[in-house]
């Protein structure tokens, strides 16, 4: 039944509210209508074209800045509120439009402020009943925001945060359209690229701040280095570009001489902070249309040349040639074939000797990853390593040649062979990983070889990176017995702070500093000087890349201690390896260092009859006499012989004594030299004898017992000098074996350490174990003192006098002591204490033969 509402009642509040219409009245859509405006950001104008006269809204007002105008404003009000250079082409559209045809664009306001402010304008034109046009409507909207944030993101997507420079897609666009321009008009275009070669360095060492600040730095160095017109660009990571677009059409010479001027504006180094920065960069040029016609394709050119330029030493500008996209090409495809060469296990390993050059044995081995070809050769490691180390293989390959290279030298010992240390090279990469150290002590244990016989090699340009993990790394490598040797010394950063601070035990210098008898005599002065300076260091000298007896007689001479090279062994595969170490090869005993102790006499004069003269006279004081006829023939004679006195005559065709001498002493510095002469041309004689090259000037004729003398006099002079020079080495060497000790010292007593502080934690976790257990535990040492009492033996056996520190005898019940003298070590005795009874078993701490003392446990046992 339906119930009538009673009409006295109050409302109910949860009944709906009443709908009510909409309120169509003018002001009310006036209101509306301004609050649309204002929500919008738009405004609106209705122009008569008969009158000129305009009607603003309060939107378009307030978007203008100024106060409403009731009465109405003039057209040509409102185009004067349009920036001038816009106002004409404003005016022609607004009049133009076409009735039923609404047009929309773009323009720019003056606000009363002064400022401008975007608009998107929509325009609408009204035609009587005869079609003419009498009005236009305009609604204007203020889109001064989105435009900035549309310019920012374009700003953002265009240009590089870091420098403000154009990136690389602005790059592309800019060279798309310089392509196209090029076209039109005929002439060249160039595109130079470059990579900064510190920025990771810079990076790893003060953060990504030292590295932000840098590129700003080169940004601006190279902003100021470019000509008006190029557009220079930042494309990420330490890369920049220069589009060459300058009046004049760039060629191959002109773009050259830019990239030259541009690496002259990086020549004084960067300071960042308290660091002190060099910069350097490799420079690749592309230009069309010779090698591109497109922007990607020019782009891709520029950078197969800069990457061919960074290989090439010095000179850092690369130009591109066709033959370069072969190169890519190649090493893409000897990338994958690495990749497929490490799973088939198809590397090898051959070993080229290293001799010492006191004993004539060897010494050492070089491990040298050798790669088949498939047609019978190898693949140059010259050309694979580097390619291995771009595609990120290296570390695998590096595992495995020293995994290799330890399996091999632990099978020759096992075979009964004598077999020196194996050294193997190191690549950046691996030193850098973090657990590289124990990646090797791994690879050691599991193959079971001795540290003391390996070897690691690393190059100079790892000390670049003296960073706390390269030391620490390098140092617990050397902890542990493992050899440390510099490899190619003098070809890169030679820094005798990082030789002097590094745990470096063997300097190998590179070949190219190995000469001949016939070098200049700068050449072997920087040799000397090389293995003076590592000796002075205490470090060891290995020369590489000997090929003949004239290069080992000079290095002899010198004091080196170590060889390799071909003159001893080309590098061999493991059996012909094991071949040789089975024969033991050594060098001739006639070319190893301080083995002879006849005195050797050269005679250097180009008359026969003098030679053959001074040859019998001397013969008498039982000199080994060699004799030469010239300059040219004695340089030789030094070579085969080990000599230590020179006598020479002063003029000989080709070269004169003092020409000779002066040689002689370069080559051969510790030869006491003498000028034997009847010319006496002064002057060339002093500045001889000044600089040292000449010990004694004689004169012919000569008398033949004062002869002797001088002769006798120069061959005493020479044994002191070569008796200081052995106890000199000898004290070299025992200094290095000394450092070579105190490491292993060091290295002994730091394992001992940790070994105390692993014990003394293994007696407190098993003291506190001990207390843990709920039965009492006694301990009683060999002299019978009670070492060790857990609490409940503490509460069992309580007395006046506390256990620990007390004779067992003393302080031990009578059951106790029976169960303690026992010698069997399986007997159990029973025992009742303060109404218990108890099971006691006695047992040995620590192996029979090595006793400390005995452990006495006491077990509850029912009633």
């Amino acid at each position: 039944m339906q119930r009538t509402p009673d009409p006295s009642a109050p409302p109910d509040p949860r009944a709906a509210a009443p709908c009510t219409a909409f309120d169509a009245t003018p002001e009310a859509v006036r209101q509306l209508l301004a609050h649309t405006e204002e929500l919008a950001h738009i405004g609106s104008a209705q122009i008569d074209l008969e009158s000129g006269q305009a009607q603003l809204s309060a939107g378009l007002y307030k978007l203008l800045g100024v106060p409403a105008e009731p009465a109405g404003v003039s057209a040509e009000w409102f185009y004067e509120r349009v920036p001038e250079g816009e106002r004409d082409f404003v005016r022609s559209i607004v009049e133009g439009v076409c009735p039923g045809d609404p047009c929309e664009f773009q323009h720019r306001i003056v606000h009363a402020d002064g400022s401008l402010r975007v608009v998107l304008q929509r325009s609408l034109a009204e035609a009587d009943a005869s079609g003419r046009r009498v009005r236009v409507v305009l609604i204007l909207q203020d889109i001064t925001a989105q435009r900035a944030a549309e310019q920012q993101a374009s700003h953002l997507a265009n240009y590089d945060e870091v420098t403000g420079l154009p990136n690389r897609t602005l790059l592309v666009s800019e060279l798309e359209d310089a392509l196209r321009q090029s076209r039109r008009e005929d002439r060249p275009l160039g595109l130079l690229l470059m990579e900064l070669d510190q920025l990771k360095l810079v990076t790893d060492t003060l953060g990504y701040a030292g590295g932000d600040s840098l590129l700003l730095t080169l940004a601006q160095r190279l902003g100021a280095a470019v000509r008006p017109g190029d557009l220079l660009a930042h494309l990420g990571s330490g890369e920049y570009a220069v589009l060459l677009r300058h009046e004049s059409a760039p060629d191959a010479d002109t773009a050259v001489r830019a990239a030259q001027h541009i690496l002259h504006s990086l020549r004084e180094p960067v300071l960042l902070g308290d660091h002190e920065v060099g910069l350097t960069c490799s420079v690749g040029l592309a230009l069309y249309p010779q090698h591109a016609y497109s922007a990607e394709t020019l782009l891709h050119c520029a950078q197969a040349a800069r990457l061919q330029a960074r290989g090439n030493g010095e000179a850092r500008i690369g130009v591109y040639s066709s033959e370069m996209h072969a190169t890519a090409a190649r090493q893409l495809a000897l990338a994958a074939a690495l990749r497929r060469a490490l799973e088939r296990s198809e590397f090898q390993l051959h070993y080229q000797p290293q001799v010492d050059l006191v004993s004539g044995q060897m010494c050492g081995m070089e491990a040298l990853l050798r790669w088949p070809d498939g047609a019978g050769g190898w693949n140059s490691p010259a050309e694979f390593i580097p390619v291995a180390e771009e595609a990120g293989l290296i570390l695998a390959l590096g595992e495995w040649v020293l995994r290799s290279a330890c399996e091999q030298s632990v099978a020759w010992q096992r075979q009964g062979l004598r077999t020196p240390r194996v050294a193997v090279n190191l690549s950046v990469r691996q030193l850098q990983q973090p657990d590289f150290a124990r990646r090797v002590q791994s690879i050691l244990l599991e193959t079971q070889m001795d540290p003391r016989q390996l070897g690691l090699e690393i190059t100079e340009s790892l000390l670049m990176d003296e960073s706390a993990h390269v030391v620490r790394t390098l140092g617990e490598l050397k902890a542990m017995g493992i050899e440390i040797s510099l490899d190619d010394f003098g070809t890169g950063y030679s820094n005798l702070g990082y030789l002097r601070r590094l745990p470096i035990d063997v300097v190998k210098v590179d070949r190219s500093f190995v000469p001949d008898v016939t070098a200049a005599p700068e050449e072997v002065s920087m040799t000397r000087a090389v293995i003076t300076m590592a000796h002075s260091l205490q470090k060891k000298v290995l020369a590489e890349g000997v090929e003949t007896e004239g290069q080992l007689a000079l290095l002899v001479a010198n004091r080196c201690d170590q060889i390799q090279g071909y003159f001893f062994s080309r590098p061999l595969p493991p059996e012909a390896l094991a071949e040789l170490l089975r024969e033991g090869r050594r060098l001739p005993e006639h070319l190893l260092a301080r083995k002879r102790r006849e005195r050797t006499l050269l005679l250097v004069d180009d008359e026969e009859n003098i030679v053959s003269s001074l040859k019998r006279l001397l013969r008498r004081d039982g000199y080994n006499v060699v004799t030469a006829n010239s300059g040219a023939q004695g340089l030789q004679r030094l070579a085969e012989h080990e000599v230590d006195v020179i006598l020479s005559d002063q003029r000989m065709p080709g070269m004169t004594g003092v020409e000779f001498l002066r040689r002689a002493k370069e080559l051969y510095p510790d030869t006491v030299r003498m000028s034997l002469s009847g010319y006496t041309e002064l002057q060339s004689i002093t500045d001889a004898i000044n600089e040292g090259a000449i010990y004694k000037f004689l004169t012919k004729p000569w008398d033949d017992e004062r002869l002797r003398g001088h002769i006798a006099e120069a061959f005493r002079y020479k044994e002191m000098v070569d008796e200081n020079q052995r106890l000199d080495n000898e004290a070299r060497v025992a200094n290095q074996e000394l450092v070579q000790v105190n490491e292993l010292l060091k290295h002994l007593v730091n394992a001992q350490r940790e070994a105390r502080s692993h014990e003394q934690a293994s007696q407190i976790v098993a003291r506190e174990m001990l207390e843990q257990i709920p039965v009492p535990v006694i301990g009683v040492d060999l002299s019978g003192m009670v070492a060790y009492a857990n609490e409940p033996a503490e509460h069992l056996l309580a007395g006046e006098v506390p256990l620990v520190g007390s004779p067992a005898a003393e302080v031990l019940p009578p059951g106790l002591q029976e169960a303690w003298r026992d010698e069997d070590p399986a007997a159990t005795h029973l025992l009742e204490l303060t109404g218990q009874r108890f099971q006691v078993m006695c047992r040995e701490m620590g192996a029979p033969a090595r006793s400390r003392g005995r452990l006495l446990v006491l077990a509850s046992l029912p009633h």
